[in-house]
């Protein structure tokens, strides 16, 4: 028999149970609260991205990581002068920049970045109050919304004014490793990093027409499918209004000045070639910011794009768009006076967007990769041929182009045997037969000699267009006004006769 003592409820003991079980988990959240607490406070206190405060108290090195090193930079450090733009403004010297610009300069580059991460960084330095001048490299590619380096994942957080989001700094290990690596740097004796080759990576690359030359020839192939997602215009200019120009409207009291950056003048001629949507959009856009801009009187532009004795010396230059920190000294030198030939104003923006398309339908590298410009015009009117090659030769007077292309100018009809590689143009009775790599050509019939022989590069085959139109009964006249320019005039027979 079951004893009534044994079988009743527990009561006294359950409430028991439960109470300490509550303040159990009142103990640990009140433990996890105070040991958040610690870490927070912690964190605050070494803050070795000086994010929240300028470390005195030990020596922080500096991080490579653009994106998470510069809002402690721009709210902790005194400046009112900085600088934005991508990887093309990382060799820029503050020294040189303050010196020519007249202040004390804080680079705020980030490489790869885009207007709209331009517009974050710019908005946490001008929100302290110090900027008054903001020298800005304008890339077009960073107006561009899908150009974002997908690698990094920008840090809103360090960007806005909520400090309840602050927790992926607070709370990330990687604070106390770099505290840690920067008390053993300390105790190695290194001083402090030196804010003027933050970023730069001048001394870390080499530069040479050897080293653009091979990267223009594998861009030539490879970045033709860049042009299958370019936005249309309305997109980019958005972009501008958004992230560029409401900084100059919301301060009228900050000087901006403005530049283009020089890149080879291979990398306009790659965009010709492979991408004319992109090279078109940028000239359309160069212009079109220029207009904006000349609005407000707080605001310069500068091109250097168009600036020859830089873009066509490809010994400045590490591949086809970025260039030595000489050339960061000398942007910030001819903005520094003013320098007319670079400003761009009402009277030759127009001139300076005709240079640059003039020298993307003309430059092409010689067989010593020195950049030369052969130009050709049918009856007077410019006849241009994109992927276009000089012939191989001492000479350096015969133009290698699409045949294509070629016939296309001719009116002519074309065909191609693959097996043989031979390619034939037919017009008004006249045919010109040709082999790739072969140096004889077969004419209405009869062997012809030839000084170049047309080659298959990248699938596409190129004809020397001298000889195509001569033998097709056309007038053909070559001149070279210089060693490095080549006119090659063609004309009908009508036309030579007037």
């Amino acid at each position: 028999m079951t004893s009534l003592s044994n079988s009743a409820p527990r009561t006294g003991r359950g409430l028991s149970l439960r109470k300490r079980s509550k303040r159990m988990v009142g103990w640990f959240l009140l433990c996890a609260f105070l040991a958040a607490g610690a870490v927070v406070s912690i964190t605050v206190i070494i803050d070795p991205l000086q994010f929240y405060h300028k470390v005195t108290w030990y020596t922080p090195r500096f991080s490579t990581e653009e994106r998470y090193q510069n809002p402690g930079l721009a709210k902790n450090w005194d400046y009112d002068t900085i600088v934005i733009g991508t990887s093309m403004t990382e060799n820029f010297l503050p020294s040189v920049v303050g010196k020519e610009l007249g202040g004390t300069v804080m680079k705020l580059s980030m490489e790869g970045s885009t207007a709209d991460e331009h517009n974050k960084m710019a908005k946490v330095a001008l929100g302290t109050g110090k900027v008054k001048k903001i020298l800005w490299g304008l890339d077009y590619f960073s107006l561009k919304s899908n150009s974002a380096d997908e690698s990094s994942k920008f840090p809103d957080y360090m960007y806005d004014d909520k400090l309840w989001n602050d927790y992926p700094y607070l709370f990330n290990y990687s604070v106390y490793e770099q505290f840690i690596n920067d008390i053993k740097a300390k105790r190695k004796g290194m001083k402090q990093q030196n804010l003027e080759y933050l970023y730069n990576w001048n001394r870390m690359v080499t530069y040479g027409k050897a080293k653009v030359a091979k990267t223009y020839a594998t861009a030539n192939e490879g970045e033709v499918y860049f042009g299958l997602n370019e936005e249309p215009l309305e997109v980019v200019k958005k972009s501008f209004e958004n992230n560029i120009l409401s900084l100059v409207k919301a301060h009228p009291e900050v000087e901006f000045n403005f530049y283009y950056p020089p890149y080879s003048v291979l990398r306009q001629v790659v965009w010709y070639n492979t991408n004319p949507g992109r090279f078109e959009n940028q000239i359309e856009m160069r212009k079109w910011m220029y207009e904006q801009f000349a609005q407000y009187p707080n605001v310069k532009l500068y091109d250097f794009q168009a600036a020859g004795e830089w873009t066509y010396d490809l010994d400045l230059y590490k591949d086809l768009s970025h260039h030595k920190q000489d050339v960061n000294t000398w942007i910030a030198e001819a903005i520094g006076r003013d320098d007319a030939a670079y400003r761009v104003t009402d009277a030759n923006i127009d001139v300076l967007n005709d240079r640059i398309e003039k020298d993307a339908e003309t430059a092409i590298l010689n067989k010593d990769n020195d950049v030369v410009n052969v130009s050709v015009s049918l009856d007077g009117q410019s006849l241009v041929f994109t992927n276009r090659v000089l012939a191989e030769g001492d000479s350096g007077n015969e133009l290698l182009v699409p045949v294509k292309q070629a016939a296309a100018a001719l009116g002519a009809e074309l065909s191609w045997d693959q097996p043989t590689k031979t390619v034939s143009l037919r017009k008004d009775g006249h045919e010109v037969r040709m082999i790739v790599d072969a140096m004889v050509a077969t004419v209405d019939g009869s062997k012809v000699d030839m000084a170049y022989a047309p080659k298959l590069v990248g699938g596409t085959a190129l004809v020397p267009v001298s000889f195509v139109f001569k033998q097709m009964g056309w007038n053909v006249d070559v001149a070279q006004p210089d060693a490095k320019t080549t006119v090659i005039a063609i004309a009908s027979s009508s036309a030579s006769a007037k």
